[in-house]
């Protein structure tokens, strides 16, 4: 494998970090590789806030589900999904944009997902360390007042970076049958390998956590779907001008 390959194949999230900083002018380097994510129609619909005020960070911290890390790290980051700059552009040629189409929101969604892995990426490659915070969405009317996002943005989620001060165990992936189909989509036999899979989850966590968690994907995944997923988001968007067709 290149190295390109293995940097990718060894990604695992990191929340405990030294105390050394980040200095901006790498910062703004990884967000401009970021930029460089593929864009869907060259709409460019993603935004990052980096915050730094030990206030709002603990704020932050406490929206997303009490999660220490991210008052802690070094560098938290929140990535939105932005069509304001798209109304700007139209007003600028005195056009009226059309918008809360649900297509501009999967653009724009997707948008920051790229941009996101790149910028994670990135900071992996210099060796720095990170972990996607999805949490800010418990909250995320709140978030967005802190962070003053007007109409038709919305954060997607955050992100913790630093110079890692831990080395966890990779978390192991689906056997590749399961995700890589061949013309059509297929799951024979993808029971029977999940089931095996649950083993080697099973197994990762147990070693992860001293014997303290006992817990299959499968048994994960479950639990996870079979309660209310953040039943608010809908409305939040709609109130925020996405999904409204």
């Amino acid at each position: 494998m290149n190295p390109v390959i293995d940097l990718l194949n060894s990604h695992r999230s990191i929340r405990r970090f030294s105390a050394r900083e980040v200095p901006q002018a790498l910062v703004e380097e990884l967000v401009v590789a970021g930029q460089s994510a593929s864009t869907s129609s060259f709409i460019q619909g993603c935004t990052v806030i980096q915050v730094g005020d030990a206030e709002h960070r603990k704020l932050l911290a406490a929206y997303a589900g009490d999660q220490p890390y991210v008052e802690k790290a070094p560098l938290f980051l929140v990535f939105c999904a932005d069509m304001q700059r798209h109304r700007l552009a139209c007003d600028m040629h005195g056009a009226e944009m059309k918008s809360g189409y649900t297509e501009q929101f999967i653009t724009t969604t997707v948008d920051c997902a790229l941009f996101a892995q790149n910028l994670m990426i990135a900071a992996e490659s210099v060796g720095l360390g990170g972990v996607f915070i999805g949490g800010i969405r418990n909250r995320i009317k709140e978030v967005a007042e802190l962070l003053r996002l007007p109409e038709l943005v919305y954060p997607v989620f955050g992100m913790c970076l630093g110079y890692p001060d831990q080395a966890p165990v990779l978390r192991p992936r689906l056997p590749l049958p399961v995700v890589l189909k061949q013309e059509r989509y297929d799951d024979e036999g993808d029971r029977e390998r999940i089931a095996e899979y649950d083993h080697a989850v099973r197994e990762y966590y147990m070693t992860r956590t001293g014997g303290k968690k006992d817990t299959a994907w499968s048994e994960q995944i479950s639990g996870m779907l079979g309660r209310e997923s953040r039943p608010h988001m809908l409305a939040f968007l709609q109130r925020r001008g996405f999904l409204l067709k």
